[in-house]
């Protein structure tokens, strides 16, 4: 086998298997789907499986391709360990290494200190239980976005408006608590993120720009239902195919550029593909928010012609 592109259990199946969230799921296999068929189109042997597929023999393919493999931050306990038993028996797309600092968000720190503009952060260990109003008040910010440091799709990521003896936490909590109770638990479980709420998202949504080997290919705008700030689309959101501006192609390859140096600078494989993601602050500046790069949605259903690129890309280093 050539390459093997990696799903996880819920979305091993077919259009028919897809339960409550078969719009969304169906997207992720038509998308899966463009990516194997252009894979083979270059005359590759091509399979789709389940990470945690116990009877694959991952020695027995030259590479995998990361696409949909999104539970790993409820399975991280498992997911690290196979990674690395994984990584030692074929090759990985992208790099285990990139895999490994992409998956937790202090790589925003990396990029920040290499000169990347990215959503201002603080961030605090897993047990260092200091108020969530005193990280606020130390910023100057009195509505903050929380968020864990190792997750996707918006898990345990909260809006609370700390002005005041005021604390509105949206969404609910699945407990009835105040945004210091919720934020001491979340604390004790998991290293977590504190950010500034950015108004702006509200009204101008996020911008995602796809980038693969070093080229942007494509961008949507991402948008939150009224109300809400999660611009996900299985929390309401939207999403909309837009002409990529000359100025925000630009920043995301700047973005990009600094990435590449952080490989080489670590001696780790580059990445073959890349989102990133850009929200505007309080000054209508772009401001790095992700760059995923374990990421299932890259919306290829919107631009095929990207789906062929990163099949390219993976046959050229394949080839190498």
């Amino acid at each position: 086998m050539d390459v093997v592109i990696l799903t996880e259990r819920r979305y091993a199946g077919t259009p028919a298997d897809t339960g409550p969230v078969k719009g969304y799921v169906d997207n992720l296999l038509l998308e899966d789907q463009l990516v194997a068929d252009a894979l083979r189109g270059r005359g590759l042997l091509v399979d789709r499986r389940a990470w945690c597929d116990k009877e694959v023999d991952w020695s027995s393919t030259r590479s995998a391709l990361f696409r949909t493999t999104w539970d790993y931050f409820d399975r991280w306990a498992e997911f690290a360990p196979w990674l690395d038993a994984a990584a030692k028996r074929t090759r990985f797309f992208n790099s285990p290494e990139l895999v490994r600092w992409n998956l937790d968000k202090h790589y925003l720190h990396d990029l920040e200190l290499a000169g990347v503009q990215v959503v201002p952060t603080a961030y605090i260990s897993q047990g260092e239980h200091v108020p969530l109003f005193d990280v606020a008040a130390r910023r100057g910010w009195s509505e903050v976005v929380i968020k864990p440091a190792i997750a996707g799709g918006a898990v345990d990521t909260y809006f609370v408006n700390l002005s005041g003896d005021v604390h509105v936490l949206s969404p609910e909590p699945p407990r009835k608590e105040d945004s210091e109770t919720l934020w001491r638990s979340l604390v004790d479980q998991q290293d977590m993120l504190v950010q500034p709420f950015l108004p702006n998202v509200m009204a101008d949504g996020e911008i995602s720009l796809i980038w693969i080997d070093g080229a942007v290919t494509h961008g949507v705008l991402k948008r939150a239902k009224s109300g809400d700030f999660r611009v996900q689309d299985d929390h309401g959101g939207t999403v909309e195919v837009i002409d990529v501006s000359p100025q925000d192609k630009a920043l995301a390859e700047d973005i990009m550029a600094v990435c590449l140096e952080e490989c080489r600078s670590r001696q780790w494989e580059p990445p073959l593909y890349a989102r990133v993601d850009l929200m505007r602050g309080p000054d209508g500046q772009l401001l790095l928010s992700e760059l995923e790069m374990v990421e299932p949605e890259l919306w290829f259903r919107f631009h095929p012609p990207a789906a062929d690129a990163l099949a390219q890309a993976v046959a050229e280093r394949l080839a190498l």
